[in-house]
């Protein structure tokens, strides 16, 4: 049985299951997170961590502490209609509002495999005018907001999205930490 929710006057979702995703890539997404606490290059920073893997994503639900994530904490987005705004989705937990961000990246980009957005002003301080930024502020996870982000990542793999936070796309892992460490000013 399909089980639908609204999340939020943007986003009609539907749960396909209500399981937690059984997907392998999970706890390397988990570990992610810890190993950017071990850094200290995160501390309690929200955010969201998605993963593209054959015509699915894996994606954080509702924004969490990155440095503190568990199997739970996933969803597997399965299919996403622009158009209609509807999410079709495996998990236990809602998706955050930049899903649909999230699944237009990586559709739009066929070398981006991983993103990686993490939330906070202190953050964007630190970073400076360091790499490229959206030229306007968005309403989070809409159609524009996604047209500006496409439309910075042209420039760089990392941009900052003007009042919310740093946004690093890369092909895998590695190179997503690496790009991540770079705009933050982190020696590897």
């Amino acid at each position: 049985m399909i089980e639908k929710g609204l999340t939020n006057t943007r986003v009609q979702t539907f749960f396909i299951s209500r399981e937690q995703s059984s997907c392998p890539l999970v706890a390397e997404l988990a570990e992610l997170g810890k190993l950017l606490k071990e850094r200290r290059i995160i501390d309690s920073v929200r955010g969201v961590i998605s993963f593209g893997f054959g015509k699915r994503l894996l994606c954080t639900g509702s924004k969490k502490n990155l440095s503190d994530l568990q199997r739970e904490d996933f969803l597997e987005i399965v299919d996403y209609d622009p158009v209609k705004n509807i999410l079709l989705v495996i998990g236990s937990t809602y998706p955050c509002p930049e899903t649909p961000t999230h699944w237009l990246v990586h559709r739009a980009r066929a070398d981006v495999n991983v993103i990686i957005q993490l939330e906070g002003k202190d953050m964007l301080t630190k970073i400076g005018k360091k790499i490229p930024s959206t030229e306007n502020e968005c309403v989070s996870g809409s159609f524009e907001s996604t047209k500006e982000i496409l439309t910075t990542l042209r420039k760089s793999r990392s941009i900052i999205i003007k009042n919310a936070g740093l946004f690093v796309v890369g092909s895998n892992l590695q190179q997503v930490e690496g790009t991540m460490l770079e705009a933050l000013g982190v020696k590897s």
